[in-house]
């Protein structure tokens, strides 16, 4: 499959991440249907989409796109409860949670959502997970198509971050990773090639800050210094955008987290 052949594309979760890739997906002019559990879920993520603070409103009125630009790309978008709507799309992204778990993802539920998936969606489709964590070929194992299966990480908020890990496992085809590349740089990202890894245990970033955080907590646990120092011992000191302390609230959720 060629980038020309992605026409529609299919969004497991209506929540922050699913949300932002519809946005930017309709965005870049592709017709996008996303699945949730729920109408009210979905009627959210729409809102969202159109008001949210980096919606399509603020968007016009910041001059990255126009008026005419918001209603061509919103009537490209479609929600649905049912998985049978996405049946004939070109390209699934899964972005689920942990479906009210203390985890932010859920890889029994990714395992049965993906077999399901599998059994509607036409066979020459590309299934594509956006986890930050789990093994890919772990979940691709969940269906017949492990040479189309790949992992697709967008970061948060997924239309403004730029970066996407393409994560790929032996048996998927290198037409496969390059066409995720490419669909990436077209809606505006910068993809980074990662090799899939057993273990479960994150890919590039994560890891990388994960370890950052990891020494960040045991400077305040020892009494070295205060989490506030610690962030600006890194903003100030290495020009970061922001500390490896997390002080924000929770995230929107769709309904499998």
């Amino acid at each position: 499959m060629k980038l020309e052949d992605i026409r529609s594309i299919g969004i497991m979760g209506g929540g922050v991440m699913g949300g932002g890739i519809a946005q930017s997906a309709i965005l870049a002019g592709y017709d996008v249907t996303v699945r949730d559990l729920k109408d009210e879920i979905l009627a959210r993520t729409k809102d969202t989409i159109i008001n949210g603070r980096f919606g399509l409103k603020g968007g016009v009125e910041r001059g990255k796109h126009t008026q005419e630009q918001m209603d061509q790309a919103l009537a490209r978008l479609k929600t649905t409860t049912r998985v049978e709507d996405l049946k004939d799309c070109d390209l699934i992204i899964e972005a689920i949670g942990g479906s009210g778990s203390q985890e932010m993802e859920n890889k029994d539920l990714k395992l049965r959502v993906f077999k399901e998936m599998d059994e509607v969606v036409k066979k020459e489709a590309v299934f594509a997970s956006n986890t930050s964590r789990f093994t890919i070929a772990d979940l691709a194992a969940a269906t017949n198509r492990r040479d189309r299966f790949i992992g697709m990480h967008w970061f948060s908020p997924a239309n403004i971050m730029r970066l996407v890990e393409v994560t790929y496992t032996p048996e998927v085809t290198e037409d496969v990773i390059v066409l995720i590349e490419e669909l990436s740089k077209k809606l505006g990202k910068t993809p980074i090639r990662v090799k899939d890894v057993p273990g479960d245990t994150g890919f590039v970033g994560n890891r990388v800050m994960g370890a950052v955080r990891r020494e960040a907590m045991k400077i305040v646990e020892e009494g070295i210094a205060t989490a506030e120092d610690v962030n600006t011992a890194m903003t100030l000191g290495f020009n970061w955008p922001a500390g490896p302390l997390p002080t924000g609230g929770p995230s929107a959720r769709s309904g499998w987290q």
